[in-house]
């Protein structure tokens, strides 16, 4: 009996996850949600499994609960969460792992320790990795981040550690504009992501970005 996959994403993401799993010989299952019947990744998947969404609620791709009790109600042997939605949630992956679900993806330990920047920062170094300059964790206050920039040299910049999507992020300048970004920061972070962690970085001014995105089996 082939396994079963479901792709927990809609839209392209899932028709290219759809059209890898098939190729592994993998029976591919999507969620069919009311906001979109006819959607057509629909069309490519081999089982379809129809929720009804509270309209005024979050979608159904956004409920780790929801999906994890469809993928054991339909026999689910994996999850692919695709990218969005809950594929960085190490709660939803957790959820898999407790209910005997291979989700594919990081494990949950490491999702939540790469979601943390200031942990990520500290397994990088860890393992040899060249950093930024930049402080070993959270900065408590703005007298101390004041402090520590003078040691790195201005601009810095601060970022919400739990941050991401440019939230929680100040570029400081000089040491006079220290506390009014440094409580922005905070203020900002503490609002989008509950945490008010805050570290510092020297700000590359015109840095060239290299992304690396590694698979393992």
């Amino acid at each position: 009996m082939n396994k079963k996959i479901l792709i927990a994403n809609r839209g392209e993401i899932a028709i290219r996850i759809i059209r890898s799993a098939k190729k592994l010989g993998l029976t591919t299952c999507v969620i069919q949600g009311n906001r979109e019947p006819d959607a057509m990744y629909l069309e490519y998947a081999d089982v379809i499994i129809p929720v009804r969404e509270n309209l005024t609620g979050s979608i159904i791709f956004l409920n780790p609960e929801e999906i994890v009790r469809l993928a054991l109600e339909h026999q689910i042997d994996m999850i692919h969460p695709g990218y969005g939605f809950l594929s960085e949630n190490p709660d939803f992956a957790a959820l898999c792992e407790q209910n005997g679900i291979t989700f594919i993806g990081p494990s949950s330990d490491l999702i939540q320790n790469m979601g943390i920047k200031t942990i990520a920062k500290k397994m990088a170094a860890e393992a040899g990795m060249p950093l930024v300059p930049g402080s070993a964790g959270a900065i408590t206050d703005a007298q101390v981040a004041k402090e520590f920039a003078d040691t790195i040299g201005y601009p810095v910049i601060l970022k919400a550690s739990a941050g991401g999507g440019g939230r929680g992020m100040r570029i400081v300048e000089k040491a006079e504009t220290m506390e009014r970004h440094f409580k922005s920061a905070y203020d900002e972070a503490v609002a989008a992501f509950g945490n008010g962690d805050i570290f510092i970085e020297k700000y590359l001014t015109n840095p060239k970005h290299l992304e690396f995105q590694i698979l393992g089996d």
